[in-house]
This record gives C-alpha cells, sequence and structure tokens, in this order.
C-alpha cells in the first residue's frame, strides 16, 4: 500500500483520471482529516523555494558589511549548491573560530515532517554537533509552563500529558462528570507531532457523552463545548480560570467536602494552600463571591458544579492554551489541587487530565512506541534557552534570565540556523522579534517555501517537502508506523534536508560521520530495526514497507489502560511519586525557594497586567485569544485549499460577539484593524454566537505579511501578543494574556489620515 504519513494523519496515495497524484482517506482512519488531502497542491505552489537564495547585500559585502538592518528589506541572488554549501561551511568557521560554538544558534523548532529520518531540527542538530555544538532550546511553545511546573508538583515521570491524563476507556466506563477548563476544541485532535494511523479523540468523546458522562465547559467560546447531550457551557473571563479552581477548592473546604484521608496520605503543603484560601495573610476569602467578581460566572454556578466534582466520580480537564497565558501554570496546579480535594485521584478514569482533545493522542490506551529517531549526538555546548526566550537571546548578549531555579546566561549568538519551523507563526511581538533578527550577523533557513522566516534570511536552502522522500513515520505517543512513501520528485534544484547538509558537511570535512556512508534506505531499515529490538513482534522491514504499515496492538481495545495515579493513591510510601516529597505538592518548597515574584509556593490566582479587569482594559477593550487554526496545523499548508478556503477576500478571519460588532459599527465579513502598542493586523469579522462580549478571537497561523507602514495583511495575531513569559519559572509564552482594540478598516488612505 502506498501511503503518506503527516501530521495530519495518514493518508493513502491514488491517482486522478489523468493519473496525477491523489490522497485518499487511509482506510483504517475512522475519522480522517480532511485537511491534508491538499497537501500535494504545494508542490508548484508560486511561493515555493525552489534554488539557494543569498540575500545581495550579504553576498556582495559579506556578514561583516553592516548590512544586518537591510534583512527582510531586499532582494535575494540565487547561487548554485556548491556556492550555497561553500558559503556557509565558511561561515561556520569563521564564527567556531572567532567567537566559539556558543555564538551559534541552532533555533529549529517546528513540525517540518511526520518522519523519522528526514526530521528538520535532528538533520540540523546532528550536523551542528559534529561541528562543535551549538547553543540550544528546551521545552515547547505548546506545553511549556505545564511541562517544567509538573515535574515540581507530580514528578518528571507526569511532564507529558500522555503520562498524565486517564485512558478515554476508563473514563467512558467509570467517570460520571468531566468539568472542562478552556474546553474540548476538537479539530486539535486530529493532529499529532509524529502521525497517526487513526485519530480515535473525537469517537472517543462521544462514546462516552453516551455512556452517560456529563460535561461541562468554562470558556469564553460556547464552541469550546463539545455537541451533544449532557453538555453545560459556563462562559467566564479570560485568564480567570485559576480563581474559579480556587474558589471551588474553597467550597469543598467550608463545606466539609474535601477528601482529608486523601490529602493527609498522599498530599504535602495543604494547609499552606488553606491558609490563601481563608484569607490569613490577606484577609480574602478566595470564595465562590470572590472568584465571581474576577471570572463573572455565577457563584451559585461556582459553588453548585464543586458540589458535583466531590458527590461524583469526576475528573477535571485543563486545556493547553490555558498554560499560554500570563500566570499559565495556575490553572494547572489549581487543578491538580481542586482533584486531589475532590477525592478521585487514582480512580479510574477520574482525578484530573491536560488536554483531552489537545492531540489526538492524550487519552489514548495503546502501547506507546518508544524508538529511535535520527541520532543528533552530543552537543558539547552547554548554554540553552527556554524555547520562548529567543527574542531576549538576540536582543540581550550577555544578558541573564531566570529559570526553573537556575539563572542561564546569555551567549552573543552571531549566527542562527533556523530548519523546520517558522518563528513568525509561533513567536509573540512579531515586530520586536523582526528587529531581534536583525543582530545576529548571518542566518541561514532550510525552508520550502518563502515564509517571514526565509524572508528574514541571509542565505536560504530549498527544502523538499514530506511527500517527495522516503522515511518512516512514528510517534513517541502513539502505535503506529508508516512507511511513508515518495509521492513525487521535487523540483529540480530543490534537495533534501539531508541532502543538503551532506554537501556542507564535505565543505567542513565531516561528511564520513555525518552519513556513516549509508544510504536513504539504509538509514530507514536502521532506524525501524531499532523499533523491532524494542518490539520483536512488528513485522521485518521488507514487510513492513511493502505492506505500508505496523502497529501494536492494532486490535482495539488490546492495549492495558495507564496505571494513573492508582498504586501511588493506594499506598503512596510503597508507590511513591518522584517529586522531592514523594507526594503531590499541593505547596512546593523547591519552587517558593526559588524567590521568584510571579510564581509561590502553591496555586494561587493573580491578576496579569492584560486581562478584562486591569487598567488597561480601559484603552484596549478587547481580551485577544489566538487558538489553533481548523484549516492547517500551526503555520504550515498555509497556502493550502484548506486554509485559503477558510479566508475572506484573501484575509484572516476573527470572531466578536454580535454585541461587540454592533458597538463597532461592524457586520460579518466586514475587514477590521486589530491594535495595540506591538502592533497593527487586518482580518475580517466572523460574528460567533455564544461568544463572550469583550472577547475577540484570531486563531494563530496566518503568515505574516507587514506592509511598508508595518500593518500586517496576513491575520497573525502575534504581531499583537507580548514575549513577557508565563512566569520566571517557566519563562514560556504567554499570548493568551493580550487586550488589543479593534476599527473598522478603510484601507492605506485611512492609515495615513490617522498618522497626519
Amino acid at each position: 500500500m502506498h501511503l503518506f504519513a503527516t501530521h495530519f494523519g495518514t493518508y493513502e496515495v491514488g491517482a486522478d483520471a489523468s493519473g496525477k497524484p491523489l490522497l485518499l482517506p487511509f482506510r483504517h482512519d475512522p475519522d480522517p482529516s480532511g485537511i491534508g488531502l491538499g497537501y500535494l497542491d504545494l508542490a508548484d505552489h508560486p511561493e515555493r523555494l525552489r534554488a539557494p537564495m543569498v540575500r545581495r547585500s550579504w553576498l556582495e559585502k559579506g556578514p561583516l558589511g553592516g548590512t544586518g538592518a537591510s534583512r527582510g528589506r531586499e532582494d535575494f541572488v540565487e547561487v548554485d549548491w556548491d556556492r550555497a554549501a561553500g558559503l556557509i561551511a565558511e561561515e561556520l568557521q569563521r564564527v567556531r573560530s572567532a567567537h566559539g560554538n556558543q555564538a551559534i544558534f541552532g533555533g529549529s523548532y517546528g513540525w517540518a515532517s511526520a518522519g523519522r529520518f528526514h526530521h528538520a531540527q535532528s538533520q540540523l542538530k546532528r550536523l551542528l554537533n559534529l561541528a562543535g555544538g551549538f547553543t540550544s532550546s528546551v521545552n515547547t511553545y505548546s506545553y511549556g509552563a505545564a511541562g517544567v511546573l509538573l515535574p515540581h508538583i507530580l514528578g518528571p515521570g507526569y511532564k507529558d500529558a500522555c503520562d498524565t491524563s486517564p485512558s478515554w476507556s476508563d473514563i467512558a466506563e467509570n467517570c460520571e462528570l468531566i468539568v472542562g477548563f478552556g474546553g474540548f476544541r476538537l479539530t486539535n485532535s486530529q493532529v499529532e507531532a509524529g502521525g497517526t494511523g487513526r485519530h480515535r479523540a473525537v469517537e472517543w468523546l462521544r462514546r462516552s457523552q453516551e455512556k452517560g458522562v456529563r460535561i461541562v465547559v468554562f470558556s469564553p467560546a460556547a464552541n469550546d463545548a463539545p455537541a451533544g447531550a449532557n453538555v453545560r457551557h459556563v462562559p467566564l473571563r479570560p485568564n480567570t480560570d485559576a480563581a474559579v479552581m480556587i474558589a471551588m477548592c474553597h467550597t469543598l473546604l467550608t463545606e466539609g467536602l474535601f477528601d482529608c484521608d486523601f490529602l493527609r496520605r498522599c498530599t504535602v503543603g495543604f494547609a499552606d494552600f488553606e491558609s490563601y484560601l481563608i484569607g490569613e495573610a490577606d484577609g480574602i476569602a478566595k470564595d465562590a463571591e470572590w472568584a465571581s467578581r474576577i471570572s463573572g460566572v455565577p457563584a451559585g454556578t461556582i459553588a453548585e458544579i464543586a458540589e458535583e466534582l466531590h458527590d461524583q466520580r469526576s475528573l477535571v480537564n485543563v486545556a493547553w492554551s490555558l498554560q499560554r497565558a500570563r500566570f499559565g501554570e495556575q490553572p494547572f496546579w489549581a487543578a491538580v489541587t481542586l482533584a486531589s480535594m475532590a477525592g478521585h485521584v487514582g480512580e479510574r478514569g477520574c482525578g484530573f487530565a491536560f488536554g483531552l482533545t489537545a492531540v489526538n493522542s492524550v487519552g489514548q490506551s495503546v502501547r506507546r512506541l518508544k524508538g529511535p529517531a535520527f541520532e543528533q549526538g552530543v552537543n558539547p555546548v552547554r548554554q540553552f534557552i527556554p524555547v520562548a526566550r529567543i527574542t531576549e537571546l538576540l536582543e540581550n548578549p550577555g544578558g541573564r534570565i531566570d529559570y526553573d531555579g537556575r539563572t542561564l546566561e546569555l551567549p552573543d549568538i552571531r549566527l542562527v540556523w533556523w530548519a523546520g519551523g517558522n518563528p513568525f507563526h509561533h513567536h509573540q511581538d512579531l515586530n520586536r522579534l523582526a528587529e531581534a533578527f536583525r543582530r545576529p550577523e548571518t542566518v541561514i533557513v532550510s525552508e520550502n517555501m518563502w515564509t517571514a522566516m526565509a524572508r528574514m534570511a541571509d542565505i536560504v536552502l530549498p527544502s523538499a517537502f514530506p511527500f517527495e522522500r522516503d522515511d518512516v513515520a512514528a510517534s513517541s505517543r502513539d502505535n503506529w508506523l508508516v512507511y511513508s512513501r515518495r509521492v513525487m520528485d521535487p523540483p529540480a534544484g530543490v534537495l533534501t534536508d539531508h541532502e543538503a547538509y551532506r554537501l556542507i558537511a564535505r565543505k567542513l570535512g565531516l561528511l564520513e560521520a555525518f552519513d556513516e556512508n549509508l544510504g536513504i534506505d539504509e538509514w530507514l531499515a536502521r532506524i525501524y530495526e531499532g523499533y523491532r529490538d524494542r518490539y520483536p513482534e512488528l513485522p521485518d522491514f521488507q514487510a513492513f514497507r511493502l505492506r505500508g504499515f505496523a502497529g501494536l496492538d492494532e486490535d482495539e481495545g488490546a492495549a492495558a489502560p495507564a496505571d494513573h495515579f492508582r498504586r501511588f493513591a493506594a499506598d503512596p510510601k510503597a508507590a511513591p511519586l518522584a517529586t522531592a516529597s514523594g507526594r503531590i505538592e499541593i505547596a512546593s518548597g523547591t519552587i517558593a525557594g526559588f524567590g521568584y515574584p510571579d510564581i509561590g509556593a502553591h496555586p494561587a490566582w493573580n491578576a496579569p497586567e492584560e486581562w478584562l479587569g486591569a487598567p488597561l482594559a480601559s484603552r484596549h477593550r478587547f481580551h485577544l485569544l489566538s487558538p489553533q487554526p481548523a484549516h492547517r496545523l500551526h503555520g504550515q499548508l498555509e497556502y493550502g485549499p484548506a486554509s485559503q478556503k477558510a479566508k475572506l477576500r484573501g484575509y484572516e478571519r476573527f470572531a466578536l460577539s454580535a454585541a461587540d460588532a454592533e458597538g463597532l459599527g461592524v457586520r460579518e465579513g466586514d475587514l477590521c484593524e486589530l491594535y495595540n502598542e506591538r502592533g497593527r493586523a487586518i482580518a475580517a469579522l466572523t460574528v460567533e454566537d455564544g461568544l463572550m462580549p469583550g472577547v475577540a478571537i484570531l486563531p494563530a497561523g496566518g503568515w505574516f505579511r507587514p506592509d511598508a507602514d508595518g500593518v500586517d495583511h496576513g491575520g497573525n495575531p502575534n504581531t499583537l501578543t507580548t514575549v513577557t513569559p508565563a512566569s520566571h519559572l517557566s519563562q514560556a509564552t504567554a499570548p493568551n494574556s493580550c487586550l488589543i482594540s479593534i476599527r473598522p478598516w478603510r484601507g492605506p488612505e485611512a492609515g495615513q489620515q490617522r498618522r497626519d
């Protein structure tokens, strides 16, 4: 079977009447994504990169020619591959010799390919490691705050959402009530970091509802709640979820509904949190009335749902979007505490979960594949940054930032090499980021399209699309392996990253170390056999390639559900957590000991600088939320048919309530300017039923396309968001704490009049 594996799932390769290849849904996928069906349309797109390109002034004057200010503002010159490889090898050698390898930032981050061999970051990092190393990054934009917090309060083994969530099968059979904060954005469940064979999250959610599981969703948007019976939507102001959870804890405390035995045996620090709840230090009881004033949720609703969490077998689910905000650690910490007080942690299908439907894999009861990828080698350079601190790294050489109990020194970055992602999609405050990217002496980008990141480069290497190469696709969160076979050849002059880096490795004298004299088929066989070493029941490589896929426990229900704290809850001394105390840390002495001003010893609600209750809201009265889009993955497939069809006259769509649209004097389809002190973006209005007034929703992923006046016509919400971190602990991204203003867009002439 000829298959092509993507982050949207697996597709079968067929042909139309003329013999042109086309993608078809995978016959084993019960809920295939339609987004990836248009992937092949990008092959001959006008924005396709087709040859190595060098920015003109960098080529003419060299990296020290003082031309960084022109980066992103001038034309490129086409060169051949030999010259491009030579320029890069010479520049790597120059920077290493003059400044040391820590002056090289291997900034790769993104979901370029579901394949394990043609994995853009791994290919680049292997080359850079062989060349002496580079300054790197840690964590993710998707889960950065939670990924740093959870090892402190649950242990490192529960850092990943898949390791923390109960299985959907256990939820369907045992849970009576799911209380979701941030909701269930079901289109998110169509994606997976390394691809998948079966999309099951939506099906499991439906099964749970059919079993009678009630669902309550707290979200500013009603469409974050799934359709179906027994679903209740409770609107609340953005960034106030932690306050509501804390007030629920207060209700359980004062009504005597909390699980004293579990708290005593399995947690530490409850006394400190109790003191906070009753207001011993500040005189403010964190009760339902307190949270109602903050969140807009009626006090009676808060108390009622708190009681139900205790009375019924319940699960508290928190969407990943909530930790992409100022103080984003707090909703996750509060959810663990609330579930611990309610008394169902360790029961099958109950307790807490992080990100059910955030991706396909969370909650799936499968044996997950743990296997090899393309080996990156060892990085001799020890310097790193949290992934969301790129701007600070480039702006402040020699500076310092706090991070998870450490002080990180920021190297003086002279060369940036990016492969497999576009920071001008996922980073914040893009105008500031653009200025920061004008500081290094050289920026190299490996890319297949003219993204905003490619346009900010000095040297651009054209990369083949995933459908133009053979690969083995797999996700460490899933149970499927796919032989992703080439659908078509890349255009003349376009290479895979591996082929391109071989040319550069040869110039550096590192070719044999880089490719080990192996061909692509030999590399794929090595990677696959690494999985077979761990899972001998898998077929041999030739049988796998012929069939096109293999899976662990392909029959539904063959895998046993995860333990999910059951052994720990039964006997925490015999099965302790890997925290400092061996128990759930409702209060963490370790975090308190860091002395950070924006996160304390226990869950708390802190007012962000930008939310609807902030003083700034008198000037910018809309809270902007930027969820993942329904019609592409991050910024991928922006030029695909699904993404283009979702636009209006070429503009991204954003949502307001009917009341807000009327107050602004705008109607469905009108172009509007969204703006604040950080930037301006144009998008087309959609009036959305069930959206809380004062909230604007502009999905992420529109490509940053500023005009000469700096107005972004790509509709990228990160033109407006801030680089302020979630906290000093995680230094994670916080785009969902953002206030903006909105006005009708009358075109460039109106903009000129405002400036005059």
